[in-house]
């Protein structure tokens, strides 16, 4: 069997409105839209350096059986993007910069729809 190269993953994360969550991910986040699929979207993808992310609408009569996702996006300089994201205000209590017990140095907030996103760097332990 030939060796196959993976080359990313792109997480879909459910949203109710997908055209919010754009806004939220390229006007708070600083992504860019990368496509959609109409002026009132239901499927579209944001991008940002190499990581991009795909946004699905979901019927809110079904929200209650949508499992919300976490994502974790490793990151270069941990502490930097934490600094450009911190003046923002969509960090809970539990998720601001920390160090974990498995050698990560991370944060974490959710989105619109309640999808968590961890960006954390190796401690290098």
């Amino acid at each position: 069997m030939p060796d196959l190269l993976l080359e990313a993953v792109n997480p879909v994360l459910p949203s109710r409105d997908v055209k919010r969550s754009i806004q939220f991910y390229v006007e708070k986040l600083d992504f860019k839209l990368s496509f959609q699929d109409a002026d009132d979207p239901r499927y579209a993808a944001v991008v940002r350096d190499r990581v991009e992310i795909h946004l699905r609408w979901h019927d809110p009569s079904s929200w209650d059986r949508v499992e919300r996702p976490n994502i974790r996006i490793a990151v270069c300089d941990v502490e930097h993007l934490y600094s450009v994201f911190q003046p923002l205000g969509i960090f809970a209590s539990d998720t601001t910069l920390r160090d974990t017990a498995f050698g990560t140095r991370e944060f974490g907030f959710f989105d619109p729809d309640g999808n968590l996103l961890t960006f954390y760097s190796d401690l290098g332990q």
